[in-house]
């Protein structure tokens, strides 16, 4: 069992919430970004959302798509995400989920890639663009090197998607909140209760909420229907700016949920 899971299911099993914060990796610059993941850590974040940036990043919205282009301008590439996550390894045992497009990794070579992840302390993957039906060489090399795989499913998924999102999904399962990109307003409805309804029958893994969650409130009304809130473009926004009031407001997320 890998190591996402096991934490997810013991909370289950406690009747608490993970908190998953996302971060883009090199945002604003490598150094400032390993500070704001020891933040996190330390703030006591489940897992971790570490993002790779990628030229065209087709689910996110303005900010972490501005987040990324800073960080490629910078010299900033999957190899670079996975040796800075290396010696973050070192203070902080913290799980992370990997999200990243996936052109970067089929350059880098599956197998490669997968080995390098490892060795650099990756537990789970997210690949927005690559839906379940299509990754089973992925999935593949996933399970041999114990790396959770974390699919996405949306307001528009049909039941055959849902069922085979839950069923390939290792760590939990993504559920895209809104039809939109990152960072949109959230509305906390009926439906996404009936949704997370809907992918439970289909898997005993944790079903975790994101895009659009954005104010303590929000996070609570979220983690009283699903097992783990994602927060991310809000978190991305401050990256670049006071690290107190960063750290207040990712408190202030944590004790919401």
């Amino acid at each position: 069992m890998n190591r996402i899971q096991e934490h997810l299911d013991r909370l289950k099993k406690e009747g608490k919430r993970a908190f998953i914060p996302y971060i883009m990796a090199g945002y604003p610059d490598v150094e400032r970004s390993m500070r704001v993941f020891s933040l996190l850590a330390q703030a006591g974040a489940d897992v971790i959302e570490l993002g790779v940036p990628f030229t065209d990043p087709l689910a996110d919205g303005p900010v972490i798509q501005q987040a990324a282009d800073r960080a490629l301008k910078q010299g900033v590439t999957l190899r670079g995400v996975l040796s800075m996550l290396k010696e973050l390894r070192k203070n902080h045992p913290v799980r992370v989920a990997l999200m990243s497009y996936y052109n970067p990794i089929y350059k880098y070579g599956l197998e490669r890639f997968f080995n390098a992840a490892s060795a650099s302390g990756v537990d789970g993957l997210i690949v927005p663009d690559l839906p379940p039906d299509e990754a089973e060489d992925m999935i593949e090399y996933a399970n041999k090197y114990d790396i959770a795989t974390i699919f996405l499913a949306a307001p528009t998924s049909t039941e055959e998607r849902i069922r085979l999102v839950a069923e390939k999904s290792t760590g939990f399962v993504y559920y895209v909140s809104i039809t939109g990109i990152t960072g949109s307003k959230i509305k906390i409805t009926d439906e996404m209760k009936r949704m997370v309804n809907r992918i439970r029958k289909y898997t005993d893994r944790a079903v975790c909420v994101g895009f659009g969650v954005k104010r303590p409130e929000e996070a609570r009304k979220v983690a009283q229907i699903a097992d783990g809130v994602i927060v991310g473009s809000s978190i991305v926004k401050m990256m670049d700016g006071d690290l107190k009031s960063l750290k207040r407001y990712i408190e202030s997320l944590r004790r919401a949920i």
